[in-house]
This record gives structure tokens, sequence and C-alpha cells, in this order.
């Protein structure tokens, strides 16, 4: 296995050199392989294509697990992975094989002929042409970036669009503004497609709602046509033709509930699943989705806690996550009372006060790292910007260093999240494995 895992990646790592210099937001470099690759991405089963800053993931996996629940194959591609690249590929229920990852990679690889190509438009560009070669019934597809440019943005004709709560995030390419994101995540809306809304703060509903107008694109949004009530022991999901009483996700947090409701609601709007209800309740309770909120419970890691210790890991990275974490935070305070330490490491790209400050008061201390093989904060420098926003912080040399330190500074039971970072979570993973 240590042999063929290597062989996708020295391939992965070589298809690096056709990137371009300057990124130019355009699809004409995958349309250009997909076209000589002889357009699979017209040989597609009905897609659901999902853009959005915060809950992508968690929407697809909620998705997955009620169509699987209800007999339904499913292609998913997701980003970024978390430990291995195969996490981005799934056909018909399974990740994808290392031999056919080589072999699909190094078909666009030959057929790109040296061109200058995107890392993610060339694997995108393989996921297709590898979902082309297996039936399913669906195709669950997020976004990587934005929208409107989006290497997954080539699908003429989705079954849906949905848009997931919008924050700001990735400034640098989607505008500074929540109204410029909007605009951009909402390029995915087609003429025609239903397009379910979740969550969403004033200004990027207003640019949806205008663009799907535009589109004459069916809207279906979250405090409009359909809504979640949560209960205390679950939640309700209401639209004009549905009352579903429901139990809570398997995924921690009540932002969990919005995901949740989001996947009833695109499968609302698609008449040619049949999902029953005992379906979606199966998906509520066997949803899977890896570094969003997950608690760890075995491993190296929880190796090193003692009784009545928690570890979590998350991989939220922006202030509606800090906000979503610290919500939690609150709950588990009003739970238990035990303290909080955070472990985080930050990409230099991300506005690490915004994701800390939600923080503040919840935490008792925190703990920096810097999150290895990519541009990160060093840990002295992340530690500097959670002191900025009010939470004691100090430097450490590694994930374990900073549960060393943590377990030192408290006595009793004690909680101890993860966070910052995807890139940080998939370490985590690896490490704890």
């Amino acid at each position: 296995m240590a042999d063929s895992v290597t062989s996708s990646d020295a391939l992965l790592q070589r298809l690096l050199g056709l990137h371009p210099r300057v990124i130019d937001l355009s699809l004409e470099r995958i349309c250009v392989l997909l076209e000589a690759l002889g357009h699979p991405e017209r040989r597609m089963p009905p897609v659901i294509h999902v853009a959005g800053t915060n809950g992508k993931g968690s929407l697809i996996a909620y998705l997955r697990a009620m169509l699987e629940a209800a007999g339904q194959r499913c292609h998913v591609y997701i980003s970024p992975h978390l430990v291995r690249f195969h996490e981005r590929i799934r056909i018909a229920g399974s990740l994808i094989s290392e031999e056919e990852l080589v072999a699909t990679l190094e078909e666009c690889e030959r057929v790109n002929a040296g061109n200058e190509i995107t890392y993610f438009e060339i694997t995108t560009a393989a996921a297709l042409l590898a979902f082309s070669r297996h039936p399913a019934e669906v195709l669950l597809l997020e976004v990587g970036l934005g929208g409107i440019y989006d290497a997954t943005n080539v699908i003429d004709r989705p079954a849906a669009t949905a848009i997931t709560p919008i924050g700001i995030d990735h400034t640098q390419y989607l505008g500074e503004t929540l109204a410029e994101i909007a605009a951009n995540k909402a390029g995915i809306i087609k003429h025609g497609v239903p397009v379910i809304v979740g969550r969403q703060r004033e200004a990027s509903a207003a640019v949806i709602d205008a663009e799907a107008g535009r589109l004459n694109a069916p809207l279906h949004r979250m405090h409009h046509e359909w809504r979640a009530l949560p209960q205390e022991s679950g939640f309700v999901y209401e639209s004009g033709s549905r009352r579903l009483e429901l139990p809570l996700p398997a995924l921690a947090g009540a932002h969990q509930i919005d995901n949740a409701a989001t996947a009833i609601a695109v499968l609302e709007k698609l008449p040619q699943f049949t999902v029953s209800d005992a379906a979606i309740v199966r998906g509520l309770r066997e949803v899977e989705w890896p570094a969003r909120l997950q608690q760890l419970k075995r491993g190296p890691l929880v190796a090193m806690l003692r009784p009545g210790d928690e570890l979590w890991l998350d991989g939220g990275h922006n202030e509606d996550c800090g906000i979503a974490l610290a919500a939690m935070a609150r709950r588990w305070q009003e739970r238990d009372g035990k303290p909080l330490h955070v472990i985080f490491g930050m990409l230099t790209s991300k506005d690490a006060q915004g994701f800390l400050r939600p923080l503040a008061g919840l935490a008792r201390a925190a703990h920096a790292v810097t999150v290895e093989g990519h541009a990160a904060y060093t840990a002295e420098e992340a530690a500097e910007r959670a002191r900025a926003v009010g939470i004691p912080c100090t430097p450490a040399s590694s994930i374990t260093a900073g549960l060393h330190q943590a377990l030192a500074q408290t006595s009793g039971p004690r909680r101890v999240l993860i966070c910052g970072s995807l890139y940080l979570a998939g370490t985590v993973l690896a490490q704890n494995f």
C-alpha cells in the first residue's frame, strides 16, 4: 500500500508543475481539457451543485447519507481532502481506488499535453472522467472556490443548485464585501433550475434572489419556503407541503440542524428521487463528516488524556466558524463547566482574529501551532493574534506539545478543541490514526 500511495502522491506533485504563474479566474483551461477528453461532464447522472462559505461539505454529507439510506448510488466530489487525496472522489459509494486514480490522472495529464492548468482544474477533470465511467443515480458536486469561475461550474444543467451560508472568506479572489462574494457564488445558478438557499445575511440573500430572478430559477429559501425549528430533543422541518419531526443530527453543533434541514429542502426539489421519511431519519443518525466538531475517542492523542477529559477536532477557519464553535462552547459550559483549552493553527490568508474573537471569554487558554507545509502563521504569530482578542495563549512546537501544555494547566477534567484549519485537522487525523 505504501508504494501505491507514493505513486498517486508523486503524480499529483508532478501536476503542480503545470500550474499557471498567475491565476486568472476562468473556465477556459478546464473546458479545453474536457473537450479533448470527449466531454465527460455531459455524461453525468443528475447533479446537485453546492456552493457557499460554510456548511458545503456537511450538506453533501447529509445528502449522501439520506440518498444512500434510500438505496441511491452517489458519486461525490469534495475538496480539500484531510489525509489522502482519494477522499475527494467517491464513486457510487466507495472512495476511488489508487489504480483508477493514477490511471485517470495520467490520462488527463497526457491529453492536456503540457498546457498550463491549475491543480484543481486538472484533478476536477479527472474526477468527472472517472464519474462518467461508472453508473450512479446522482452526483453531489461541491464547489472548490467561489462559484462562477470554479472548475466544477461546467455542468450546463444540474438537477438543482444549493447555496449554504455565505461569509467573508477568500477575499483575494472573491471580493471584499459580502455582496461581491455572494455574486460569485450565485454564479452556479442556472436558468430554470431550482436553487435551494440556506441561512443568509440580508446582503447575500438579496444578491441570490436577484440572480435567481434573472435566470427564472425557482427559489426554495430557509425562513421563506421552508424552515427548521429546533426542539429539545430534535428539530421540526416545515415547508408548504411537509412537516417532519426529526431527531438531532449525528454531527455536533446547533448549526448542523440548518445543514440537515437544507438537505431535506434539496430533496424536496428533486421529485425524481424517492426518499422516505425513514430514510431521512436514518441519514440523520448515520451521517459522518470528519473534522467538523468531531470528538476523537481513540488513538495516540486520546491516549494522552486523563479520565473525564475530551478531545474535539474542527477544521473551521473563518469568523462564522468561530461563532459556531463559540455557541458549542457555551453549551458545553452550561452542561458541565469543564474548562476549554484551544489548540489552533491558521493559514496567513485567514482572518485569525476574526475567527478567535468569538471564543474570547470561553477558552481558558489557547496553544498556538503552525500548520506545517502551508503558508501559515508561525506559532508565535498565531499566539499574538489570540492574545490580541483577549485569549491567553502560548506557542507550541507541535500538536502533541500543545496538548501537553493544555493538560498541565488544569488539574481536573478538561475539554480540548483543536481547530483553525482543515489542513491542521488532516494532520491531527493522520497522527491519531
